[in-house]
């Protein structure tokens, strides 16, 4: 018999929360979706099937328990709702906002396939936990007791952070070691304000310094403190320092003045959110303000390019992305946004080389997609003869993320790495090649999502534990 809350689909189409207009949302930094209101929030999560087979959990990489807790929405029971969403998701506020759902839970929602409209099961997600905090339920970490044991954690990102969330929780002592002067990682410094506000990343921060985690900022391994001597302070390590070297573009021109790197746009950018002095954003090198801005790339990056640069003030915006629509990697819903805001996009064309320094263009090769490569996708091959330029004054370079070299870096070539450069680790354990050492998120995976990286990080505290002879885990409470 199913619940009288529940299987509204039939009657109740599909709304998202409301967002803000275009004009208006393009004038700052804040997030451009609003919060939903409790009777909405309960009427959306009652248009979920309560399904035998859940393909929303299936497909979320923390398999989010998400029928229950949209039934306990729907029902307005939000405190519940709350304990059964953070029981397996450290950071479900943040998930709710940047997941790309509609290719993980609602991309996979029964009712999305029969035609319905699926569940906005993410917006959902974010009003549950941010209802949480607003009440004062998330409390911070406090262990039934203290354990001897410490475990260093080498980044501050989504996944160092929740798996020092597992381990203090269970009592461990826990010491996360950051380059930055600010915990949080790329949710930090890396996503924009208008999908992540910063505000919502450092009350997180707060919650677990507020439990006993300790962290050490401003500390960057290999050279203010080495790797071994975090090995020699810890019984057990965790590596989790993210992909952090931008892929370099092979093109005349490419060292020119005004040609940026992303990760450099936008870490400026928010740090400006915080009123830091950014010495590079004053000076002009890495502020959008009144330029012709071109950004290269197709994925979430050069989306949060473009759409940074709007707010900068950017003269005009362009995207180049040797793909078409149907082929780029990016958030759909994020190309929409962007479009939205007046990014126009260049489908099938690529960067042959530069022109001007300070940089006054870009030679823009037009492409086609010929044949699918080993993968399945089609690849991009050259038109011949169908070059132009493309008026610019600033340049992104959106193209992705590799590795460092941290056995070099850190002088322990014993940490076996894949030919990608990135560190080689057991998929269910996530320990590497050396003893007590464990390795999670993207310096594994390569760049991937904010989830996968927290899914990471749970799992290995567990492995962690284990080894510490912790047996099983004591629930969340």
């Amino acid at each position: 018999m199913a619940h009288s809350q529940m299987l509204r689909f039939v009657k109740l189409g599909k709304e998202t929360p409301d967002k803000r207009p275009p004009d208006l949302r393009t004038a700052d930094f804040g997030e451009i979706y609003d919060e939903y209101s409790p009777a909405k929030a309960a009427e959306q999560a009652g248009r979920c099937s309560q399904c035998g087979v859940p393909y929303c959990q299936t497909h979320c990489p923390l398999h989010n328990n998400i029928p229950d807790w949209l039934m306990l929405t729907a029902e307005g029971r939000l405190r519940e709702a709350y304990e059964l969403s953070q029981a397996t998701n450290t950071f479900p506020e943040i998930c709710g906002r940047i997941c790309p759902q509609d290719r993980l839970c609602e991309g996979n929602c029964v009712i999305e396939k029969a035609g319905h409209g699926t569940v906005t099961i993410g917006a959902v997600e974010k009003y549950i936990t941010d209802t949480a905090w607003e009440e004062g339920w998330v409390a911070p970490i406090a262990p039934a007791q203290e354990r001897p044991e410490s475990v260093g954690i080498i980044g501050a990102g989504p996944g160092g952070l929740a798996a020092a969330d597992v381990l203090r929780r269970a009592g461990v002592q826990v010491t996360v070691y950051d380059r930055y002067d600010r915990a949080g990682g790329l949710m930090t410094y890396g996503i924009p304000g208008f999908k992540l506000e910063k505000p919502v990343v450092m009350r997180r921060i707060d919650q677990l310094e507020a439990g006993g985690v300790e962290l050490v900022l401003n500390c960057n391994v290999g050279d203010d403190i080495s790797f071994d001597a975090i090995r020699g302070r810890h019984d057990a390590v965790l590596i989790a320092t993210g992909v952090y070297t931008s892929r370099a573009l092979e093109a005349p021109g490419v060292g020119a003045a005004g040609v940026v790197r992303a990760i450099d746009f936008l870490t400026a950018s928010n740090r400006k959110s915080f009123g830091d002095e950014v010495p590079e954003f004053d000076s002009g090198e890495l502020n959008a303000a009144g330029k012709r801005v071109v950004v290269i790339g197709g994925g979430d990056t050069a989306m949060d390019c473009v759409r940074t640069a709007v707010r900068q003030g950017a003269k005009t915006v362009k995207c180049l992305y040797r793909r078409d629509r149907d082929n780029m990697p990016g958030s759909l819903r994020e190309v929409a946004n962007a479009e939205e805001e007046g990014v126009e996009f260049v489908w099938l064309t690529a960067p042959r080389g530069f022109a001007g320094d300070p940089v006054t263009g870009v030679m823009v090769q037009r492409m086609r997609l010929g044949a699918p490569d080993a993968t399945g996708r089609r690849s991009p091959e050259v038109i011949e003869g169908a070059d132009y330029t493309e008026p610019a004054d600033m340049v992104i370079k959106a193209l992705g993320f590799e590795p460092e070299p941290l056995p070099s870096l850190w002088g322990v070539p014993e940490l076996e790495v894949t030919r990608w450069g990135t560190v080689k680790a057991d998929f269910r354990s996530h320990a590497t090649s050396l003893p007590g050492v464990y390795a999670v998120g993207d310096i594994v995976r390569g760049a991937a999502l904010v989830v996968w990286a927290i899914r990471d990080g749970r799992e290995a505290a567990d492995a962690i534990l284990a080894e510490l002879g912790a047996g099983t885990r004591i629930a969340a409470e």
